[in-house]
C-alpha cells in the first residue's frame, strides 16, 4: 500500500509589472500550464540548479579539480 505524503503549502502574493505578467501568461499557455504552475516550476528548477552547482563545486574542491 502506497503512502501519500503531502507537504504544506503557503500563499505568496506578488506585485508584478503588467508586461511581465503577460509574458508569464504566454509562456505558461505555450506549455498548457497555469501561470501559478509555470512560476512554481520555474522556481523549483532554479533552486535545483543552484543546489546542483553547489554540489559540483564542493566535489571539485574535494577532489582538487581546478
Amino acid at each position: 500500500m502506497a503512502t501519500l505524503v503531502r507537504m504544506g503549502t503557503s500563499v505568496l502574493s506578488l506585485r508584478i509589472d503588467g508586461e511581465l505578467l503577460e509574458r508569464l501568461r504566454d509562456h505558461a499557455a505555450k506549455r498548457g500550464m497555469s501561470v501559478q504552475d509555470y512560476v512554481v516550476r520555474t522556481l523549483i528548477r532554479d533552486d535545483f540548479d543552484e543546489r546542483f552547482q553547489a554540489a559540483v563545486e564542493e566535489t571539485e574542491r574535494f577532489y582538487g579539480v581546478t
